[in-house]
């Protein structure tokens, strides 16, 4: 009897984007409105390949918010991490809200998470907890931020790092529900210098 074990066919298709694609399936149509079909066909494989692969739809969903809450790129945490004054960091910050929640590239219009994963909670296990461990993780990188500013002195060692990361959150929150329901890029960016001067007041 020979002792060479058989070896599964290599995959034929990019795990990663193949699961990228069908979150944009879901990002644009929602858990519900998405078939497999349409899923299959925006990640180039066949039915039986999407359940070896991924599972099924449930499945495939959740590893659509890991894929998403395990990205490091997520655009307006990077403005504001990478713009040195902490004001201007804060208006670039919303301004890629904005833009998510208006005129996003993809047909999409707001965070995958808020705009799209949120809507299943209570319909589909595992979307819940995920939720409330991305809002965690995002509000200690935004705390992060001003904690920045702290050891460099420009804000005092007093500051509610924390309470106003989760007030940018929620303002956060709010642009996209804005932005969903039709208001215009120019009408939501009113004002952020204000909100800005608000957030870094102590």
């Amino acid at each position: 009897m020979s002792d060479i074990k058989k070896i599964g066919r290599p995959r034929s298709f990019d795990y990663e984007e193949a699961l990228s694609q069908a979150m944009n399936v879901f990002w644009e149509k929602g858990f519900n409105g998405a078939s497999i079909r349409d899923l299959t066909k925006a990640m180039g494989i066949p039915a039986p390949s999407l359940y070896s692969a991924f599972g099924d739809k449930q499945e495939l969903f959740l590893k659509a918010i890991d894929l998403y809450s395990d990205g490091d790129n997520c655009e307006p945490i990077v403005a504001l991490e990478t713009e040195e004054d902490i004001e201007t960091a804060i208006i670039r910050f919303f301004e890629a809200i904005i833009q998510y929640a208006t005129e996003h590239e993809s047909g999409a219009k707001g965070c995958f998470l808020a705009s799209c994963a949120t809507t299943s909670v209570g319909q589909v296990e595992g979307v819940g907890s995920r939720i409330r461990a991305s809002i965690v993780d995002t509000e200690i990188r935004l705390a992060a931020r001003f904690d920045r500013e702290i050891a460099k002195g420009t804000l005092p060692a007093s500051f509610p790092s924390l309470e106003r990361a989760a007030m940018m959150f929620d303002l956060r929150q709010g642009y996209i529900f804005r932005g969903r329901a039709g208001v215009g890029a120019k009408e939501l960016k009113r004002g952020l210098e204000e909100r800005a001067r608000m957030l870094v007041t102590s």
